[in-house]
């Protein structure tokens, strides 16, 4: 046996060990039929209902199927370590690492713990769910919500590997006795880094390398966009391949059922603290969304929240409840979501809709006349636009699930075979699981076009891990691939028709063309910014020019859904004295010189950039890089984010204006140059 490894002694930021009993309980047996108390699982799903539904009407998108899945699961996992840790007199913290790997279940978890009054949540803070004023995001994160959350979350399959170093740890200074319990989904099990990982803690264990561990996996067969077996594969032999890698799987068929549940983690935990060299697997058999058939019976199982409208939870939560009294507080605060939906504000009549719409017209478009487009996703292409294209030529299609890397390395082999492959993700995923495929794609001579959507703080509600911040950075020094930020629909639909014919042009004349990267927001916007502009594929377009009226004008740079705050910026600036230039810089990476160079020459060399990135190595470093070894001699503000991560809010807007990029700060920084 080796020796013990003494690491450094960290403090354990969880709140310790509930004094109270749940408020919404429900009484089990346990394996020895003892009594057992335990969160209500219905209260959990009526306050996730409550919860999404107060940021439904701030704007934001909210899960709801995941959590309803785990919510049995849950409620056993906590009531046991909790239980277990007030006989032993230990912190539940000193006796169990407990991990969500399944993010978007978060929410489940907050309502969880708010019945506890684990680490202060009460129903109060619970309403501000993915708001900008709290710390219950999106997803868990630890950097915001230390005491609730030991790890951070969100990608899927991520925790999961993080979970491992956990019990590896314990293991290596000699603490066999913590036992490390992680929940996952099915569709995080088609992660690569789950996959490794799921390889690895039995493969370490055997070694003796492991403290106990205890993998929960809901399994229903359903992820974002569909039911797993019919877009994709079935997850079926994966799972029975745990036994052969070495984990002792317990089934568990009735996973809605609480005491099957508490009895088999019973068992599970029992088991691996007597032998922590086999790890064991829980598969539990979950509906997603269950507890309301309408969500049951959907095909994402009701992954986003299906009410649009207050006045329909009155009968969402009597269905939760099956006829029994649903708490008052719980119709007290449906009162006041809607109370709080009729005040709010009438839209201003604008036409506005997504940029995905122009992505969708010009695959399909371009589909029509001939070219050989297949389209290869993961799991979010209704979230992209592209499930427009699906639908419409099904057979030139393909969702490989929840694999984002597979997704990139496969459209390569597409690409040598003469398809132009059109791979779509969140941005975050795309540029994180994808930077390692897209360059060996490069390398392999097999381009592709990508349309990665929810750039930057676009992806505003779901918070910090799915926020892409470095989304330039992590594509333009990639040899041969060209990086794009859309800014409407218009836009998108010239410009990724542009590079579908490009793509074929020199693939028909024996050239290799580079890969297209088109990052764009999640929100809608106005379909056009101006009905005379011509968009040409790497030809910065100049939006608004008054600069001949003012002797202080400033150009203004900014791609994406930050144009549109440059062109309010811009107006601004005109009502009180000063001039500006508004350039969309089209390609981000290979930046039109020619046009940067014509406008700062009417503004003296005054120049603002904006972006929802970080400012190192962003679009505003590289362009100012490019213009300095040209020798065009600068004033610059670089407005963007200053090494910091983001949050969740009901909207982006909030979010740049919190770290200083909205209209207010673009006016504030051109004016400033002005000023010196």
């Amino acid at each position: 046996m080796s020796p013990a490894v003494e690491p450094m002694s960290l403090k354990n930021t969880l709140a310790g060990t509930p004094t109270q009993p749940p408020k919404y309980s429900v009484t089990v047996k346990s394996s020895s039929n003892e009594d057992v108390v335990l969160a209500d699982p219905r209260a959990t799903r009526a306050l996730v209902a409550l919860m999404d539904m107060a940021a439904v009407i701030g704007g934001a998108a909210s899960h709801w199927g995941g959590p309803s899945a785990f919510a049995e699961l849950m409620s056993a996992t906590y009531g046991l370590m909790f239980l277990d840790s007030q006989k032993t007199g230990r912190t539940w913290t000193e006796q169990f690492h407990c991990v969500n790997d399944a993010g978007h279940c978060e929410n489940g978890l907050y309502a969880l713990k708010s019945i506890y009054n684990y680490a202060d949540l009460t129903l109060e803070k619970l309403k501000g769910f993915r708001s900008i004023d709290s710390v219950l995001t999106g997803h868990g994160e630890s950097h915001l919500f230390p005491e609730g959350v030991y790890l951070s979350n969100g990608p899927l399959g991520s925790s999961l590997p993080q979970s491992q170093g956990l019990a590896f740890a314990d293991a290596l200074a000699g603490n066999k006795k913590r036992v490390t319990i992680t929940a996952i989904s099915d569709g995080a099990c088609m992660e690569g880094e789950a996959k490794e990982s799921l390889a690895a803690i039995p493969g370490l264990a055997a070694h003796g390398k492991m403290a106990p561990f205890v993998l929960i996996v809901s399994d229903n067969n359903t992820k974002l966009s569909g039911r797993i077996d019919n877009d994709s594969f079935s997850m079926a032999r994966t799972f029975e391949s745990l036994a052969a890698l070495g984990w002792k799987v317990l089934a568990l068929n009735e996973a809605h059922d609480l005491q099957a549940c508490y009895q088999t983690l019973e068992s599970a935990v029992t088991e691996v603290r007597n032998n922590p060299n086999q790890p064991m697997a829980i598969h539990a058999k979950t509906v997603k969304g269950y507890g309301v058939k309408s969500t049951e019976t959907s095909a994402s199982g009701g992954h986003g929240f299906p009410l649009k409208k207050a006045e329909e939870l009155e009968d969402f939560l009597n269905e939760i409840y099956d006829g029994n009294e649903v708490p008052k507080e719980f119709r007290a605060w449906t009162g006041e979501l809607k109370e709080l939906e009729r005040r709010k504000a009438p839209g201003d009549g604008v036409k506005r809709q997504k940029v995905q719409v122009g992505v969708a017209e010009a695959l399909i478009r371009k589909k029509k006349e001939g070219l050989p487009i297949v389209s290869v996703s993961s799991d979010l292409p209704g979230s992209t636009g592209v499930a427009s294209f699906q639908k419409v030529y099904p057979e030139s299609s393909q969702d490989v699930g929840v694999a984002e890397s597979n997704m990139l390395s496969m459209a390569a082999g597409l690409s040598k075979q003469g398809f132009i492959p059109v791979v779509d993700t969140f941005s975050q995923f795309g540029v994180t699981k994808g930077a390692l495929p897209l360059t060996m794609a490069a390398l392999s001579e097999a381009p592709m076009i990508a349309i990665f959507s929810h750039a930057g703080f676009q992806d505003a509600a779901d918070g910090a891990s799915h926020q892409a911040l470095t989304y330039f950075s992590m594509t333009s020094s990639i040899p041969y691939v060209d990086v794009y930020c859309l800014t409407t629909s218009d836009e998108a639909d010239v410009l990724v028709g542009q590079a579908l014919d490009e793509f074929y042009r020199k693939r028909k004349s024996g050239e290799t063309p580079n890969s297209s990267v088109f990052f764009l927001g999640r929100e809608n916007f106005v379909p056009t910014v101006g009905a005379s502009l011509k968009y040409e594929l790497g030809k910065a377009q100049v939006i608004f020019n008054n600069a001949s009226d003012f002797d202080n004008a400033v150009t203004l740079a900014a791609a994406g859904p930050l144009l549109h705050q440059a062109l309010k910026a811009a107006q601004t600036l005109k009502d009180g004295g000063q001039g500006a230039i508004v350039v969309n810089p089209s390609c981000i990476n290979h930046p039109d010189m020619d046009t940067f160079k014509s406008c700062l020459s009417q503004t003296g060399g005054r120049l603002v950039t904006v972006e929802d990135h970080q400012i190192k190595n962003g679009m505003g470093a590289q362009l100012v890089h490019a213009l300095a070894l040209q020798g065009v001699e600068l004033k610059v503000r670089s407005l963007g984010v200053k090494e910091a991560f983001g949050r969740s809010a009901y909207l982006a807007n909030e979010l740049y204006k919190l770290h200083g990029m909205d209209a207010h700060a673009i006016v504030r920084a051109a004016q400033s140059l002005v000023d010196e």
